[in-house]
């Protein structure tokens, strides 16, 4: 009895090990999407043991009378879906800041808190390249970010 549960914990743990994903250590690259105006971001991904890892994204955008900046921290949870795709989920939230001057009018800034999660589909090229669709919502609090926004988004990165 001793060897027929010996050789199903065997046989359930390369099963298992057959079955996972691996996910890159980093990889970088940019997330396009159009978030309230920050549109692409810079992306960088670390992975933390197992199938889980670390999103940092930074949105910068400056016009003639507009300049703001958005942090992103997400931790995600990554799961083998078939061939090269992986589905992942993910929680986290940042911060942000905004300036406008109104020509004639009176200026305006604000710093503002945000709470977000994070699902999406990714593939993995033999190459290393990674190509990712999600979509993040995200709940403000701040003057400019007081409500629920959607960010759906385009992520292409390099994988090292």
């Amino acid at each position: 009895m001793k060897k027929l549960i010996l050789l199903f914990a065997v046989f359930a743990t390369f099963t298992f090990a057959a079955s996972a994903q691996e996910i890159a250590d980093n990889a970088i690259g940019l997330r396009l999407g159009d978030d309230d105006g920050f549109g692409a971001e810079i992306s960088y991904q670390r992975a933390l043991g197992g199938n889980n890892r670390l999103e940092l994204d930074l949105g910068i955008r400056s016009g003639n009378n507009y300049d703001g900046f958005k942090l992103t921290g997400l931790y995600q949870w990554v799961w083998h879906l078939d061939g090269s795709f992986n589905w992942y989920a993910g929680a986290g939230g940042g911060v942000g800041s905004y300036s406008v001057d109104v020509p004639g009018g009176e200026d305006f800034d604000d710093t503002f808190l945000f709470v977000a999660g994070d699902v999406g589909i990714e593939y993995n090229f033999d190459i290393p390249l990674q190509l990712s669709l999600d979509i993040r919502p995200e709940l403000g609090f701040g003057d400019f970010r007081d409500d629920v926004g959607i960010d759906l988004a385009l992520g292409i990165r390099y994988q090292f």
